[in-house]
């Protein structure tokens, strides 16, 4: 696919964070650039996480911060696919969440009921506040059956000194003290996520691009899901890493400025 017929027939761009529109505090290249031109076009932008360590608003501040947020920008979250496949399949659950005290508070502005005595389902998110209180918690309702649920698979965050552990390594310690796995996860590359966007946008996964540095997550998600994709090597994916990857995308580029080249 060449980048012109991209363009053409994707109404709405999402774009991963850390290593795609940004490394850290910094946009990547003329991004600023690259975003407007990209909105001037009529496309919608959603910036799409895995990670769900921060809010929505905690997201839309830092991309304010640094100069990438526009007017019909969107954030969407794997804590954000969770509380729509919540609000749309389980109403009334009581949900322990294993997650950071802003997460929580998030959750329950949008209606789920959070109970950490009797809970219907255990959902662990991205908690960067985890003490071994918490952890004995949850995973004694694991033990006891509950149900379980998890945002992401990411077993490491990216970090300023490379990474650190993320849900996937929470979930490798649960499955070893509990013996149990998550039935259902919410974000890339899982369905859900793409269902979530459905739901939110109303638009038809085959007129999404999902632009992203992770070929197991990002190329993944947007093969296993209908959507176009773009992989971006301005973050941990290289042109050598990639050929270990079963998954292809529609388009390879230095980094998402490139998209506007002439093909």
């Amino acid at each position: 696919m060449t980048r012109r017929e991209l363009l053409k027939t994707t109404e709405l761009f999402l774009l991963d964070l850390d290593g795609t529109v940004y490394l850290g505090e910094e946009p990547i290249g003329a991004m600023r650039e690259t975003l407007s031109s990209l909105r001037g076009m009529g496309k919608r932008l959603v910036f799409l996480t895995n990670n769900s360590s921060r809010t929505e608003e905690e997201y839309r501040e830092k991309l304010k911060r640094i100069g990438l947020w526009g007017e019909g920008d969107d954030v969407f979250t794997s804590g954000s696919a969770a509380i729509g496949y919540f609000h749309e399949h389980l109403p009334n659950a009581r949900v322990f969440l294993l997650a950071t005290d802003s997460v929580k508070e998030s959750f329950r502005r949008e209606g789920i009921c959070l109970n950490e005595e009797d809970p219907d389902v255990c959902l662990v998110a991205y908690d960067t506040e985890l003490t071994f209180e918490k952890m004995r918690r949850f995973d004694a309702f694991l033990r006891n059956g509950v149900r379980f649920f998890a945002t992401h698979p990411d077993d490491v965050c990216p970090a300023p000194d490379g990474s650190a552990p993320d849900v996937g390594s929470f979930l490798a310690l649960f499955e070893r003290s509990s013996g149990r796995r998550p039935e259902l996860i919410f974000g890339k590359p899982f369905s859900e996520m793409g269902k979530g966007l459905e739901r939110r946008y109303g638009v038809p996964r085959e007129k999404m691009c999902m632009a992203g540095d992770r070929m197991h997550t990002d190329i993944r998600f947007a093969n296993a899901n209908g959507m176009r994709s773009i992989l971006v090597l301005s973050g941990e994916t290289t042109e050598e890493s990639r050929k270990h990857f079963p998954d292809v995308p529609d388009l390879i580029l230095p980094d998402l400025n490139h998209i506007f080249d002439e093909d």
